[in-house]
Formats: C-alpha cells, sequence, structure tokens
C-alpha cells in the first residue's frame, strides 16, 4: 500500500479547501472584470494614392478608421509590420480609440487588399502614402486640427511600421509626436552588419572602415523576403496598370504575354520569384542572397530607406520602445536612433523591454504606458508618463513557462546628456587558439533560429541552441563571479586574429556560464565581423550584441568566436585563423531603481484571487510531488521498479495495462512483445516523455516524471542519432556532448568508445561508416556520461549477422561493468542470445517475465540426440501424443506434449535407437509464441 504523508481526511480537508478558494477566486475575476469591451465604431474606405511622384497611375490603399466616444479627438497612424496587414494591428487600434484616439490603420502597398508593389518604406512610395493619409485625416470633423491641413497626428507602430513612424516624421512637420516599437536605424546595418557605409555599431576597427561587405544576416533576410514574395498569402495582386511597372503584370501572370515564346503556361517567368517587391528591392536582394556581399549600391539604396537618413531632422518628441530579445534589429539600433535624435535637438526617451522579434511584442502594462505617452505628448493633459531611461531584467523562468521580470528606472539614457556608461572589468583567459573555416561552411554553428528564439528557455528546444562545432571556435573564459553582475549594454573586447586569406569572417558572443558548465546565450546575440587581415593579422575593439542579463554569482562569462553561424552567409572555401584577446572584456552597467506599475483596484482583486487559488493549488500539489518524489532507500540500488503502470488514451484505447517489472543491477533486459503491445509506450514513460495514467516507475528509488533529475542517470537511443557526415566519429560526439551543456570532463569519451569498439575508425568521417559502424557510434553516443540505465530501441535494426554479433558483444561489456541494460527488440533470436533476462508484453499487459533461459525452456518441446534420427523420427511420430516431429541433424525435436520425457527415451531404446542426449528444447522463440497466441506470428 503507498505510503501517504498525510492522513485521508486531513488530505481532503486540503482538496475541499483548494476547491473552494478556487471558485471564490473565479468569482472575484468575474466580478471585478469588465462584462467585455465597449464596442468601437469603425469605417471601412479604400484611398487612392499616386502610384509614384509625378505618375497618374494609382495604387488602392485598403483603410479602417476607428473613432473614440468623443470626437473630435488627436489621431494616430498605426502601421502594420512586415509580412502582415491592417487586420494585424485591430485590436491594438481598438484599443487605443478606447483611450479616445481616432486611429487609421491600412495596408500597406503590396500587403493584404491593397495594391502596388513593395519598396520597403520607400520615401517616394511607402513614406509619400503615409503623408497622403495625414492629409486624409486632417479633412476629417472628427479629428482634432492645429492648423489648415495640420492635423494633430502621432504615428505609432512595431518593427516596419515602426520605421515608417520615423521615417515620415523627418519627411512631414505635421507629424506631433511618435513611438517606433522594435525597429531599425540603418537596414543596411540590421541586415549586412558592418558593410562599408552602414553605421559602425557593432564594431569599432584600429583604423579605417571595418570590412567593404559586411556578413549578410541570411535566416531573417530570406524570412522577410519570402513574406513579400507569397502574394496568394498577401490578398489580391496588383492590377495591370496599377502597378506601375511590367515586373508586377509577369510577376501575377498579368500582361500580354511577358514570358518566352513557347514557354509552359504553367511557369512563371523568372521574375515572378520577387513577388510584390519592386525591381530595385528584388535586384539587391538577389545579390545578397547569391553572394553573401552588399555592393555600394545596395548599401546606398538600403539607407535610403532607412531611418538613419532623416533622424537628423525629427523634431516631433520621440519614445523609443525596443526589445532586449530580438536578433533582428538589436538594442544598437534604437541606441543609433536615439544618438543621432538627440544630436540633431529632438527630444528622445527610451524603454527596453523583454521581448522583440524573438521574444514577442509589449504586453498591457507598456502598451498602456505607451498610449499614455501619446496622450500626453498630443493633448498637454496630465504628466509624462515616461522619465528617465526604463529596462526590463528577465530573471528565471517560473513554473508557468513565463519569465520573471522587473524594471529597471535609471536617472537617464547613457550618454544622451547623462553620465557616461558605466563598465566593469572582467579578466579572461587569452591563450591563442587556432580556429577553422570548414569546406562549404558547414556544419555551422547554431546561436539561434529565426521563429524559435523565444522557445530557447524550454526544455524540448534548449538543446538546438549554443552548438559550436569542435575545431571551429575559441572560447576566452573568466573566473566564477563573486557577486551579481547586471550587464546592460553591449560588451566589448580587444580581438586579435592572424590568417592567411584577405579578410576573415568570424562570430562573437557571449555566454553565461552556470557552476555545472551548463552554458546559456543571452537573447541568442551574436556580433557578426569581417576582419580585414592586412599583413596576415588584424587587432580590432569588438562590441558584442547589446544583452540585459544579470550574471549570477559562481557563474562565469565566457566569450567565444566562431568561424561559422547558420543564420548568416559564412564563406565556403576552408581557411583557418589564430584568435587571442588583447586584455579581458569591458562590461557595461546600468544602475537604476526597482520601479512598478500602478493597477486598477479590480485588476489587483482579480490578480490577488488567482494568486490565492495559485498558491493553494500549489501547496497541494506540493504535498502530492513530494509524496511522489520521495526517494525509496530500499531501491536506491536498484535501476528500474515499474509497479501498476498504466497508460490510457481518449477514446478508450489503452496502450498499458497494470504493468509491474523489476531489473536488476548487471542485467540485460529484452522488452518483448508484437506491434501493439505496448514497448515504446512504456519507454516513453520510462524517459519522462509522457506522464502514466496510473502506477509508478522508480529508477533508482527516484520516481519518474517528466524533467525529473534521475533521468540524467538514463541514457538512450530511441530514434535516428542524425549524424554530421562530414566530422569523424569523435567530434560528433563531442558536439552532441557540448550541446548537453556538461562539463567535458563528465562525458568519459574514451570509456564510451572503447565499449563501442570502434578503434581507429573514430577519427574518421561519419560518411564512410557502414550501417554497423553508425549503430555501434549511435550507441556510444547514448553512452556518453556512462549512464547507469541504458535505454535502446531496437539497436540491431539494419545490422547483417556480423554486425549483429559485434553489437551483442558491445551491449554485454557495457552490462558487465555492472550497468544496466533494457532493449525493446523484434529480432527473438538476437535477444535470446544477448540478453539475461526477458518481459513479455501483449497488448499492453505483462504475460511473462523472468531469465532467458527460464522461459525458454518452460514449454512441452525435447530435443534427443541419436544414432538414427530417421528412425528415431517415425518411432516418435507413432508414439501417442507426441507431435510436430522435426530432424535437425543428429538432433530430433518433438512436442512431448505433457509426455515423461522418461517415457519417449524408453520408446525410443525399445525400438533399437540409441539416446545420447535427451533434454528441454531451449528456444525463445516458441516460447513467445505460445505466450502472445499465433497471431503473433
Amino acid at each position: 500500500m503507498p505510503r501517504n504523508p498525510l492522513p485521508h481526511t486531513r488530505r481532503g480537508r486540503l482538496l475541499t479547501l483548494g476547491v473552494v478558494v478556487v471558485l471564490l477566486a473565479a468569482v472575484t475575476v468575474w466580478v471585478t472584470a469588465n462584462r467585455g469591451p465597449a464596442p468601437v465604431a469603425h469605417q471601412d474606405a479604400v484611398l487612392d494614392v499616386p502610384a509614384a511622384p509625378g505618375s497618374a497611375d494609382q495604387v488602392r490603399l485598403d483603410t479602417t478608421l476607428y473613432l473614440p466616444a468623443t470626437t473630435p479627438a488627436p489621431a494616430l497612424l498605426l502601421p502594420h509590420g512586415f509580412g502582415a496587414d491592417k487586420t494585424g494591428v485591430a485590436d491594438e487600434a481598438q484599443e487605443l480609440a478606447r483611450r479616445g484616439f481616432v486611429v487609421l490603420t491600412w495596408s500597406a502597398r503590396g500587403f493584404g487588399h491593397s495594391t502596388g508593389q513593395i519598396g520597403l518604406n520607400d520615401p517616394d512610395l511607402e513614406v509619400a502614402d503615409a503623408a497622403h493619409l495625414v492629409d486624409f485625416l486632417a479633412k476629417r470633423p472628427d479629428v482634432r486640427l492645429d492648423g489648415p491641413n495640420d492635423p494633430r497626428v502621432g504615428v505609432v507602430g512595431a518593427s516596419y511600421g515602426g520605421a515608417l513612424a520615423l521615417l515620415l516624421a523627418g519627411q512631414d512637420k505635421r507629424i506631433d509626436a511618435i513611438s517606433p516599437e522594435i525597429t531599425y536605424n540603418d537596414l543596411g546595418q540590421a541586415l549586412v552588419p558592418n558593410a562599408a557605409g552602414t553605421a559602425p555599431v557593432a564594431t569599432t576597427p584600429a583604423t579605417g572602415v571595418f570590412g567593404a561587405d559586411g556578413v549578410f544576416k541570411r535566416s531573417w533576410a530570406g524570412i522577410l523576403f519570402a513574406a513579400g514574395t507569397s502574394t496568394g498569402a498577401l490578398g489580391e495582386a496588383p492590377e495591370p496598370g496599377q502597378a506601375g511597372t511590367d515586373n508586377a503584370q509577369s510577376a501575377t501572370g498579368g500582361g500580354g504575354g511577358s514570358g518566352a515564346a513557347g514557354a509552359p503556361a504553367q511557369l512563371p517567368p523568372a521574375s515572378s520569384v520577387c513577388g510584390r517587391f519592386t525591381a530595385q528591392i528584388c535586384q539587391a536582394y538577389t545579390e545578397l542572397a547569391t553572394t553573401g556581399r552588399a555592393s555600394a549600391a545596395t548599401v546606398e539604396l538600403l539607407r535610403r530607406l532607412s531611418p538613419a537618413s532623416v533622424t537628423n531632422r525629427i523634431t516631433a518628441p520621440t519614445l523609443l520602445v525596443q526589445g532586449e530579445a530580438d536578433t533582428l534589429f538589436g538594442l544598437e539600433q534604437a541606441d543609433a536612433n536615439a544618438r543621432q535624435i538627440a544630436a540633431a535637438g529632438g527630444k528622445v526617451q527610451l524603454i527596453w523591454y523583454a521581448g522583440g522579434h524573438d521574444g514577442g511584442g509589449p504586453g498591457p502594462q507598456l502598451r498602456a504606458k505607451v498610449a499614455d505617452w501619446l496622450w500626453f505628448q498630443l493633448t498637454g493633459e496630465g504628466s509624462n508618463p515616461v522619465t528617465g531611461f526604463a529596462y526590463d531584467v528577465q530573471g528565471s523562468l517560473r513554473a508557468s513557462g513565463t519569465p520573471s521580470v522587473r524594471i529597471l528606472n535609471a536617472p537617464d539614457y547613457p550618454g544622451l546628456g547623462g553620465d557616461p556608461v558605466q563598465r566593469k572589468e572582467v579578466t579572461l583567459g587569452s591563450r591563442p587558439q587556432t580556429v577553422t573555416n570548414p569546406p562549404g561552411g558547414t556544419p555551422a554553428a547554431v546561436s539561434g533560429i529565426p521563429g524559435l528564439n523565444g522557445l530557447a528557455g524550454s526544455s524540448r528546444v534548449s538543446g538546438l541552441f549554443g552548438i559550436d562545432p569542435p575545431g571551429q571556435s575559441a572560447r576566452f573564459t573568466s573566473a566564477p563571479l563573486d557577486s551579481q553582475l547586471l550587464v546592460a549594454g553591449s560588451p566589448t573586447v580587444r580581438l586579435r586574429v592572424a590568417g592567411t586569406t584577405p579578410d576573415a569572417v568570424l562570430f562573437v558572443k557571449l555566454y553565461d556560464v552556470s557552476p555545472d558548465g551548463t552554458r546559456a546565450l543571452p537573447g541568442n546575440a551574436v556580433a557578426p565581423i569581417r576582419v580585414p587581415l592586412a599583413g596576415g593579422a588584424a587587432e580590432m575593439t569588438v562590441a558584442l550584441a547589446g544583452v540585459v542579463r544579470p550574471i549570477e554569482s559562481g557563474h562565469a562569462l565566457q566569450v567565444v568566436v566562431t568561424t561559422t553561424d547558420q543564420a548568416y552567409a559564412t564563406p565556403v572555401s576552408p581557411a583557418g585563423y589564430q584568435i587571442s584577446l588583447d586584455g579581458g572584456l569591458s562590461v557595461p552597467v546600468v544602475p537604476g531603481n526597482a520601479v512598478g506599475g500602478g493597477w486598477p483596484l479590480g485588476n489587483l482583486l482579480g490578480i490577488a484571487g488567482v494568486l490565492i487559488a495559485a498558491l493553494a493549488v500549489t501547496v497541494i500539489a506540493g504535498l502530492r510531488r513530494r509524496r511522489a518524489g520521495r526517494a525509496d532507500p530500499e531501491l536506491a540500488e536498484v535501476p528500474l521498479v515499474i509497479e501498476g503502470l498504466t497508460k490510457a488514451y481518449p477514446g478508450g484505447v489503452t496502450a498499458v495495462k497494470n504493468l509491474s517489472f523489476r531489473v536488476e543491477p548487471g542485467q540485460v533486459l529484452g522488452l518483448l512483445g508484437p506491434n501493439g503491445a505496448g514497448k515504446t509506450t512504456t519507454l516513453r514513460m520510462l524517459m519522462g516523455l509522457i506522464t502514466p495514467t496510473a502506477g509508478q516507475i522508480r529508477v533508482f528509488g527516484h520516481e519518474v516524471h517528466p524533467g525529473a533529475p534521475v533521468l540524467s542517470r538514463i541514457g538512450s537511443f530511441v530514434e535516428g542519432s542524425g549524424f554530421l557526415p562530414h566530422l569523424s566519429g569523435e567530434l560528433n560526439l563531442r558536439l552532441y556532448w557540448d550541446a548537453t551543456g556538461r562539463p567535458a570532463e563528465k562525458a568519459h569519451f574514451a570509456e564510451a568508445l572503447e565499449i563501442a569498439g570502434l578503434g581507429n575508425a573514430v577519427h574518421r568521417k561519419v560518411r564512410t561508416y557502414s550501417q554497423g559502424m553508425r549503430q555501434r557510434l549511435a550507441i556510444a553516443q547514448a553512452m556518453l556520461g556512462l549512464p547507469e540505465l541504458l535505454v535502446l530501441d531496437e539497436p540491431t535494426n539494419g545490422l547483417d549477422p556480423p554486425q549483429i554479433h559485434q553489437m551483442r558483444e558491445v551491449l554485454q561489456r557495457y552490462a558487465a561493468t555492472g550497468r544496466t541494460v533494457v532493449v525493446s527488440s523484434h529480432l527473438l533470436a538476437e535477444v535470446e542470445q544477448t540478453c539475461s533476462h526477458v518481459v513479455v508484453m501483449h497488448r499492453g499487459a505483462l504475460v511473462a517475465s523472468g531469465e532467458v533461459s527460464d522461459l525458454a525452456a518452460a514449454g512441452g518441446e525435447a530435443t534427443f540426440r541419436v544414432d538414427d534420427p530417421e528412425a528415431a523420427a517415425g518411432v516418435l511420430r507413432s508414439t501417442p501424443g507426441v507431435s510436430e516431429v522435426d530432424i535437425e541433424g543428429e538432433l530430433v525435436h518433438a512436442d512431448l506434449d505433457g509426455l515423461p520425457r522418461a517415457e519417449a527415451v524408453a520408446a525410443l531404446v525399445g525400438a533399437g535407437v540409441r539416446v545420447e542426449q535427451a533434454g528441454p528444447r531451449r528456444r525463445l522463440e516458441d516460447a513467445f509464441l505460445r505466450l502472445v497466441g499465433e497471431e503473433a506470428r
């Protein structure tokens, strides 16, 4: 009977209390919550604007105007992000209208149901469109005016829309306030960092321009380009004559047969690869995507389309909101905007928040602050809600998976009229290290994956990030810190590079290393640099990507320089470099005071109720977890105990039914059963991948559940290993171990490789391996760290008989070290030779378990070694009750069906057949079929 730390009655009272508290909290939230947001009046309209300056052609803009309860009121233009349309900002527009603004949204040209082509915020196209929308607002009686054709208007938008806000404010003096969010300063610098002619925000060369061509941010640029080429997803295609160029017609199949004569009708012309982009943008992207380099013309084009071209003309009050989790437009982009606007005499304020393109948009509290700031700037009512410089500090993840965040407020943004940035120097190891760029630039380091970076805190995908292939990365690590260090901004490091190529493309990043060796890359941030190697060497100060990260006491800082990164275009020619540091790491620190926000009383009461409910539920769950997670000291040395294990799915399907068995140290246990027996489900529950419906699994006395610490004592090989063919077996293993974040000295590479028996082949590239060698390398990968329990699913799949024999020896040698192996297999004869014990499952239930020899001998078959097998077979066939007589050389096998073996021997001898040996027939296959039935055949 399971132990229970609480008497039944006391536990029942706690459960009842939890239910009551949850109900009270729900009632509180229902009472205090609004009865649903008030409806917002809105008007849809299609507005015609010039297709280009001086053109008679028109572009149709699909717009929606949201009206507040009281008018006339100040107005806001609300542009959308790239790849979206006006529907993507509808909720925000209604939120701002309820705040009192007249809000105008529209689908930019080339998106949604608007016509025209995408010019990436071209001053003559999208920015001119926005100026026409200001004209439209000036004619509305519900919009407050400052003068003839001059409405009281602000602009708020994120990313693509944020850049439009800056560009419009620099071009149209009627704009009274702007709040751009997570946007860029120089699009060339954002997509091709350190290209000549872009703002040098990421590196500072010793002398001269740092890099001629920059480093192309391939992954993000490809995502953005795809968003503009999917015309089917964007709505109606441009109509001929309205887009104004032949490219638009050919891209959509319009016009009078622009393809080559005789070409198949279903194949679009080559120009269609650019979708709705203008020919100029298409040409620039094609150059970047095919060469990985930016020409001077491309750099100049991107700068003309960027806020950097007008920041010296922005006089409207500006609130910049930038994300700390943003590998597309990092903190340095907002820094450049702020510095340039302030240098020209503009009024600018800055907020960094725990989000961005990799972490999500501003939450309701920050959106409310932005709305209050805009109201203050456009009406003069109240006081400025934004003072100084505010930034978020994200801590560890809560149990719910959401981050804990505190807000710090500094008197001013460093460098903008306030004190200079405070810095702390951290000493790093500076030993010169040699790194190589592999042929083709693959395999590449994985610092982040656009679209998945926001999941970096998830245990299911964290292994995808922070992978630096051996031989391609130089690491410089500090000693553990003696107190917490809050990094806020761009750390700098002095780098020395030597090599034989004209230039070197390198990627510099800063890791937070915990005491157990686990590494975290704050914000997935990378600083790409292209280093000219005049005379074969160069020295420069590199500003790393801006981050906000509290480095806890006992943690270390590690600067890593790699030759590759999968998110960027890297050289394909092999090369080698020597990397060293001159000095340590200079870390920016921005001291600030923690601040809170004002919340409505009703919301506070609702939150309090939910917190109380959550506390009660947590207490109850904690008591249950404490009981379930308590180790059983009597089982501390037992590798695996399964008791009453059941897994049921909706619809009445039960995959595992009341399964119980025990595995002792040193055993090789075979898990057998026909398809659908529940073997895979059992293994998945054993590894914490799914949760049982009932029962429990204990590994070394600890109950297994998702995320249980005891899972670190289990090694597994369930599916394909995914080895990189261009690396050797050993480098593949080291790359895998690096991805776990655990110290190299705990991997036991030599022991795992010795057990796997690959010999010198471990130094060869995996693409030269046979299937058997790959399987043994996969087993070695599962054995890294020498786990005390090894779980393998079909380890001999695809192997020939000699390879199966080698694999058998590998597993038996591993178990001989005192560890335990659990093998799921359908090869009954192999299990019989490899395993010491067996568990047979059928239809989710246990049908037999025990030693292989005992189970194989449990049937009624017997084997006789005789001098005349044919005569012996005839005697046995004529003996009543005997059936299924087979001859195998000198052996005769027969099913005696209850007949004593001695009587069968007497019948043979009586017939003149000399019997040399008689005994039970040990064959696992027969025992298996007898246990699970003929359908298993």
